[in-house]
């Protein structure tokens, strides 16, 4: 049996899944992807070796992402995940279960908060709270987030694009936005299926994404061949995409996270608003590294942006802050707590 008892911070993001471990670090970052079998859906895989099965199953395989746009879609797979992230990190057969922090996105309804609580309690921990994804990324950014001046933050996930501004460890104005990574690899495959009647898969996408997509229009050129179903024939077939010609496809969910963080600003008061010029918008998320997007941000809102040091791993971090207040105050409360 293993004996653990350090409290564990989990980052529980449509596309990935980062696991912070009290007195570790980051342990865990791999794909929130759950691959099962048949109608009774056997577990197969989890994670990585779950991804690397996406597009080259047969039918009688499943891969699963068990959350959609942050929240989630598929109880009972993602007890599963949960529950074999924590085997991973606790052992098989903790002596003492673990008291969990996992962040959600900033607009979450409490239907959606309980549903993550349940998941996280029933997948074997002993307590769990929630803090918004932004709060959790901000204090994973170094910010110091309880002076009373204004900083924003965007949390740009593989599902949703999360947007407040913080001040006094409180949030002033948020906003979740249903606009992620996922999307922008959406609309790459669109891109290149009417451009070239070709189909790609996801993973085919977010590479073309990775290589090839920037958030302006005026980025270097870039060109990748990529190989896909011809939509017609059905054969294989390969085309070459350019960064000119996938920026219209790319610039159409950029606008809506511009407008999302636009929103936020407008509901911001004006001293905290100045406090934001001065200090600039703090990008966090695996979506941020989209090639320039800080810049276009900034050109866009007219608004210094910087990209965050290490932005995918930045939610996760920040719920290292969050364990130390719990271990700070004592965990006699924290054993039955439920509140997010």
């Amino acid at each position: 049996m293993a004996l653990f008892s350090r409290g564990i911070g989990i980052d529980l993001g449509t596309a990935n899944i980062v696991v912070f471990v009290e007195g570790k670090g980051i342990v865990l970052q791999e794909p929130s992807v759950i691959a099962v079998e048949g109608e009774e859906r056997s577990l197969v895989a989890v994670g990585e070796e779950a991804y690397r099965m996406v597009g080259r199953t047969p039918g009688r395989y499943q891969t699963v992402h068990p959350l959609r746009e942050g929240v989630i879609a598929d109880f009972g797979l993602t007890q599963r995940l949960l529950a074999h992230t924590l085997q991973r990190v606790c052992g098989r057969h903790p002596l003492v279960r673990p008291d969990v922090v996992v962040c959600v996105p900033a607009g979450v309804t409490s239907v959606e908060r309980r549903a993550v609580l349940d998941a996280v309690l029933r997948a074997g921990a002993r307590s769990c709270e929630l803090i918004s994804e932004p709060m959790a990324a901000a204090l994973g950014a170094g910010l110091e987030v309880s002076e009373p001046r204004g900083r924003m933050v965007v949390d740009i996930g593989g599902g949703t694009t999360d947007v407040a501004v913080i001040s006094m460890g409180g949030e002033v104005a948020s906003a979740s936005i249903r606009v992620g990574g996922n999307t922008f690899d959406a609309a790459v495959a669109r891109h290149v299926d009417r451009t070239h009647n070709l189909t790609i898969g996801p993973r085919t996408a977010e590479l073309l994404k990775i290589k090839v997509g920037a958030a302006r229009a005026g980025a270097e050129s870039r060109e990748l061949e990529v190989t896909g179903a011809h939509r017609p024939s059905g054969l294989p077939k390969s085309a070459h995409v350019t960064s000119e010609a996938l920026f219209p496809a790319l610039d159409e969910p950029i606008q809506a996270i511009l407008a999302g963080i636009r929103s936020v600003l407008e509901r911001t008061p004006a001293e905290m608003a100045a406090d934001i010029y001065e200090d600039g918008i703090l990008l966090t998320g695996g979506g941020s590294l989209l090639r320039d997007f800080p810049q276009r941000v900034s050109e866009s809102l007219e608004v210094p942006t910087r990209l965050a040091d290490d932005p995918l791993t930045c939610v996760a971090r920040g719920t290292g802050h969050v364990l130390e207040s719990l271990a700070r105050r004592g965990r006699a409360g924290a054993a039955v707590a439920t509140r997010g």
